[in-house]
């Protein structure tokens, strides 16, 4: 039996979930946590094969306390399961170790089928991914950008987007205010804008966020 535990901010998703696998043969939702800081609690008490994981998880700031779980608990793989767009993020994911990711609009039997194959030791992405990752040069205007964009940069975007100041970046991400500054310059100059109000724009308008 693959022991798992499902890591998502939505009631919604708990729910529909745990129904869907309740009789599973293969599959037990063992765990369920609503935030980020319960994960840790979770996985020093209790055996679990794999964590499935929202990236917009409340408490979850930055895609390197993933890599922090992987580190201290490397017996449990991690999943992404995310409304988030797989072509822009699950290239870092999977470089930051991530076993799998499944974008929420697929069918949860795609979700079911994915644990097991990440359960055998394969890494899962849908096919369009994996074209990307090896046909760089053929990639969408969208994706070449990104390509070009840092984790830390992409996590900078997504709070500037989401209408957070410097200061608050700085205290989530737990860097200096100085450093956010330099990364919102760096974004200006990767995405060809000039301001605040167009980088958020264009990353919207690409995708990105």
């Amino acid at each position: 039996m693959i022991k798992v535990c499902l890591a998502d901010s939505l009631p919604v998703v708990h729910f529909g979930v745990k129904s869907y696998f309740k009789d599973n043969a293969e599959i037990s939702i063992t765990a369920n946590v609503g935030s980020f800081l319960m994960i840790r609690d979770i996985l020093l008490t209790k055996e679990i094969d794999i964590l499935i994981l929202d990236l917009e998880l409340e408490g979850l700031a930055s895609i390197f306390e993933i890599k922090s779980i992987l580190k201290n608990f490397p017996k449990t793989k991690i999943m992404i399961f995310s409304n988030l767009s797989e072509q822009i993020y699950a290239p870092n994911a999977i470089k930051a170790g991530v076993s799998g990711y499944v974008h929420k609009k697929e069918k949860l039997e795609t979700l079911g089928q994915s644990i097991i194959k990440v359960s055998q030791g394969k890494v899962i992405m849908n096919e369009t991914v994996k074209k990307n990752l090896a046909l760089i040069a053929k990639q969408s205007k969208s994706e070449r950008l990104y390509r070009k964009l840092s984790n830390r940069e992409v996590e900078v975007l997504r709070y500037l987007s989401g209408g957070k100041k410097n200061h608050e970046i700085a205290t989530i991400l737990g860097l200096n205010e100085k450093t956010i500054s330099t990364y919102k310059l760096r974004l200006l100059t990767k995405l060809n804008v000039t301001n605040l109000v167009d980088l958020v724009e264009k990353a919207k308008k690409l995708e990105i966020v």
